[in-house]
């Protein structure tokens, strides 16, 4: 957005949090930026608001700013939200999306189910498709299957790694708080693994932020396998890595998707704090975490999660990935059935009359259904 001409109150890290312990060091800090961001749209006098994912900010602002408008007598902009909450992954959940309606006139769902909870629920509602499909756009992937193929062969050369290594990409989150928790154990499951096979060689993969980059580049200096770090940013290399990668371990998140893009077998962790895990158990009512099972209905991506996100797990799970060809074959074949679900209806573009022909799908995804919807509402 900001190479789009956005210019942003101010870092999206500042309100990057994610918890409910996590949370409450950062709670006046929240309050701050509210008011701030409440002034800032009230002056600004938009037609139109659009908020995106960060629901705990996102509602607050949007309640905040329909209030203000109705106190000053000033007709409200109209609301989108990009990327629906998942209240259908909570017990009781499903009855909270009928109160969006008071402050959102229209969600824009990610997922290919959450549009129609929404509508059930009283409010309006569209799927537009996973952004992170547009990965194939941004490099020029043409395939109707949905597959992205980065040169392995060129990123081991550029990186001096043999050709008869072992390479695991890591990928231990984009916020701090995830980074500062997963990186020590995926350090003590590479020291776990190191034995394991002839010569094991890491590509961790950095955000595109400047703390947790500091950070992960500090900690991997005292790691007993080599690294190769790859800074966020650059889905060329990203991928180029994932192709030259035998198996992924990675903080559960976003990048399950880029990883079944790359047709690269993963294993998904997570830990968090103990009161945000308790609280995940009580209320979660969905038996997996990454998106791919939930949506796949299976535990097709082995998890290892909160106490059971363990070193020893995760090496055990690991070896297994990388040596269990059945398995192996089971996550590549399940990717393209999760990439179907997530793109955008090809009827939901083509049947546009603001599209052309060269626009439909698979060349325009999420963005393109997304400023759509918003257009013509």
């Amino acid at each position: 957005m900001s190479k789009q001409g956005l210019n942003s109150l101010f870092p999206m890290e500042d309100i990057s949090v994610m918890g409910i312990w996590e949370l409450l060091p950062h709670l006046n800090n929240f309050r701050v930026k509210l008011k701030q961001t409440v002034q800032a749209a009230l002056s600004f006098q938009p037609h139109v608001v659009l908020t995106v994912d960060s629901k705990g900010f996102s509602f607050r602002f949007l309640k905040y700013l329909r209030a203000k408008c109705i106190e000053q007598g000033i007709i409200s902009p109209k609301h989108f939200h990009y990327v629906s909450p998942s209240f259908w992954a909570w017990k009781g959940g499903e009855a909270r999306i009928k109160g969006l309606s008071e402050f959102i006139d229209h969600v824009l769902c990610i997922l290919p189910f959450e549009a129609e909870i929404c509508k059930l629920n009283g409010i309006a509602a569209t799927f537009v498709g996973h952004p992170t499909l547009e990965d194939m756009i941004e490099l020029k992937e043409k395939g109707a299957s949905g597959e992205i193929q980065g040169n392995g062969e060129e990123f081991r050369s550029e990186h001096g790694i043999a050709s008869g290594s072992t390479v695991i990409s890591l990928l231990p989150g984009s916020r701090v708080q995830e980074v500062t928790r997963m990186l020590p154990i995926f350090s003590n499951t590479m020291e776990l693994l190191k034995d394991a096979f002839g010569e094991l060689v890491t590509v961790v993969h950095i955000a595109p932020n400047q703390y947790v980059k500091d950070y992960i580049s500090k900690a991997v200096c005292k790691w007993p396998v080599p690294v190769v770090m790859v800074s966020g940013g650059s889905p060329s290399m990203k991928y180029k890595s994932f192709s030259a990668s035998r198996v992924a371990l990675c903080t559960s998140g976003t990048v399950a998707v880029e990883l079944q893009l790359a047709r690269l077998p993963c294993v998904v962790a997570y830990r968090a704090h103990l009161l945000t895990e308790w609280v995940i158990r009580y209320k979660a009512k969905v038996p997996y975490i990454s998106l791919p099972n939930i949506l796949l209905k299976s535990a097709t991506i082995p998890e290892a999660l909160f106490q059971g996100c363990t070193p020893s797990k995760l090496a055990s799970l690991v070896r297994e990935l990388v040596h269990n060809e059945n398995l192996r074959e089971q996550q590549i074949a399940a990717a393209a059935k999760v990439i179907e679900l997530l793109s955008p209806g090809k009827g939901l573009i083509n049947n546009s009359t603001h599209l052309e022909t060269s626009h439909a799908f698979p060349n325009s995804m999420s963005s393109m259904v997304a400023a759509l919807t918003v257009l013509q509402s």
